[in-house]
Formats: structure tokens, sequence, C-alpha cells
């Protein structure tokens, strides 16, 4: 992958030999490293240097990782990678119902925590990229264009915000409620059908006439699978 420019990233751990581990890793990668060594500074710090991505230790004394997800999300546009020593669902539970968008479990690999940072860039910041490849897709998000297979799809608005929601979550299954959240916002008062008419016109542009594309999986949601 290459690096790309502006990337802000802030570590908070109290251990100092993995701070200094991450840090010098994202360095070499591109990334602008930012690091707080407890909750209070990490909120403090991420107020004045507004990072894309923060790498946050759940165990801290103090103030806790959860305590730190609840306010950066109430305050801040960021991702949130959360760290954790524990490999308990409650754990895993806690920080994504307080707005953690990933959960890694120590000791991990640099190379996955790369994986997802550059997956939680995506789906989050995807104007940081001019064009993001996703199997047989390629996303524009500054022209807002899609092309499958190199055609370009003649896409409304509303139908490019959708594909690119579900392709940027490949393998997911994606509930309606998601949908309509993430694509027509949380104050959507019309008809939850509104998602069976847009992915139908989607299958239909994409010549998905098995569904093989985008999958409907009965009581649950639609997943986009590429093979």
């Amino acid at each position: 992958m290459q690096p790309i420019k502006g990337v802000k990233i802030l570590i908070v751990d109290d251990e100092p030999n993995i701070v200094q581990f991450l840090e010098l890793g994202l360095q070499n990668e591109g990334f602008e490293v930012f690091t707080a060594p407890d909750g209070f500074t990490a909120v403090t710090l991420a107020k004045q240097a507004r990072p894309h991505i923060v790498i946050l230790d759940v165990m801290m004394p103090g103030m806790d990782g959860f305590e730190v997800c609840r306010m950066l999300k109430k305050t801040e546009q960021v991702a949130i990678i959360m760290l954790t020593a524990k490999e308990e669902v409650e754990d895993r539970v806690k920080g994504l119902t307080l707005g953690a968008d990933d959960y890694m479990v120590k000791p991990f690999s640099f190379e996955e925590l790369l994986a997802r940072i550059y997956a939680r860039l995506r789906n989050q910041f995807p104007h940081l990229f001019a064009e993001v490849a996703y199997g047989p897709f390629r996303i524009d998000d500054r022209r807002k264009e899609i092309r499958y297979e190199e055609r370009v799809l003649e896409l409304s608005p509303t139908e490019y915000e959708l594909l690119s929601f579900l392709v940027v979550n490949h393998g997911l299954v994606l509930s309606k409620t998601v949908i309509l959240d993430k694509v027509w916002g949380y104050d959507f008062r019309g008809e939850d059908n509104i998602v069976e008419v847009y992915i139908r016109s989607l299958r239909d542009k994409l010549n998905d006439k098995e569904h093989r594309i985008i999958r409907t999986l009965r009581g649950s949601g639609y997943r986009v699978d590429f093979g």
C-alpha cells in the first residue's frame, strides 16, 4: 500500500515499549504519529491534533480506554482501534457499543494492525484515496464514480452511496436498519422497503441476475461477495 499523505495516528498506551514499537513502525509507513501515556492526555491531544485513527489501549490507570473512546466519539470524527490483553467477549462488546470501530487482542502482528488501519481509513476517510480497489470494484470518491470490471456504472447519488457502503464492507452482513442509518440517515422516516428497491436497481446495473454479487440473507440483510 502506498503511503497516504497527511494521515494522523494517535497511540494511547501506558506501556512505553508498545508505544515505541508502534510509533517507529507507523512513522516508517509515512504516518504522522502522536502518543499519549494516559487517557486524560489522549483526550486533550486528540482535540489539538485531530487524528484520523486512534490506537487505544483498554487497561490504563485513571481514565481507561472505554471512557476515552466514549469521550472521543462524542466530539471527534475519528476511527478507534482498541487494544486489550484480554480476549473476553464482554470487553469487545463494551468497546464496540461505546463506538470503537475495531478491536485487537495483544499480542498482535504489526502487519495485521496496519491492514486494519487502512481498512478504517478506506471506510471512514475515503476522500484520502484517489481511487480504491475492492475486488472487481474501483471506487473513486472524489469523482463519486464506481467501476465494476472496468465498466463505469451509471448511478444516482443514493445508489452511489449505497453501493459504496456495501462494497467497502464486503463480506459483512448489513441489516436494513444499518443500511438506512448509514445511507439515508438516522432521521429517515420513509419505508424500509426503499432498501429493497435500490438493491434491485443496483443488481440490474451490475447484471447480477442470480444475486451472486449482492446476496440476500433472509431475515438478516445483504452482503457483497467477490468470489
